[in-house]
């Protein structure tokens, strides 16, 4: 096996595994060696991989997001379903996530964003950017829908996506609170009324 597929393959593994553990503990709560030992992957080989914990962490959202914006563009995509519909399984399926394991949910935007946007310039941006294309997908599923006629919006797509999203975080924070899903019910029924349906 070529040297850089070994590389890229053991940096993955690296990120998958610190994944999962960040989404249970958060980021300043997991130590780097934790990361490793469980992905089985030796202590000194880390800086080969990241150049700091600070790059780690960055790399650890970008990559976090692309999986994200992949399953996102699956069930987004036009297909038979009107674009309402495409866009409530999205919402649908948010909700499945976040109601795992009592609500602790897996989107690391929920579970990191206010902690490591303080702590890191590199991992805050990787956020923004992150967050600001599954906005980009909303708009314009939202777009699609007023344009098929299964939705429509009061105002511009943009700042409904963007008042979507950020409701649909806030909600998730305190579903984990509450250890309930209420506060995602809650914003499905009002995701319902802003899109008319």
């Amino acid at each position: 096996m070529p040297v850089t597929t070994r590389n890229t393959d053991t940096r993955r593994i690296i990120l998958d595994t610190a994944q999962r553990i960040m989404a249970r503990k958060g980021y300043s709560a997991v130590g780097i060696n934790e990361v490793l030992a469980e992905a089985g992957v030796p202590k000194g080989s880390f800086y080969h991989y990241f150049a700091s914990k600070d790059a780690f962490g960055e790399a650890l959202l970008q990559s976090y997001f692309a999986d994200y914006l992949t399953d996102m563009d699956g069930i987004l995509a036009p297909s038979g379903e009107s674009a309402a519909e495409r866009l409530m399984a999205y919402w649908q399926q948010w909700r499945q996530t976040q109601s795992v394991e009592e609500c602790q949910g897996k989107c690391l935007a929920v579970k990191l964003g206010a902690e490591v946007a303080d702590l890191s310039e590199s991992m805050r941006l990787a956020l923004k950017e992150g967050t600001s294309a599954v906005v980009d997908r909303i708009e314009r599923t939202i777009a699609d829908g007023v344009e098929d006629g299964s939705l429509s919006i009061d105002g511009e797509a943009r700042v409904v996506a963007q008042a979507l999203y950020d409701m649909w975080l806030g909600a998730s924070v305190m579903a984990k609170i509450h250890r309930s899903l209420e506060p995602l019910d809650t914003v499905t029924t009002v995701t319902r009324k802003l899109l008319h349906l």
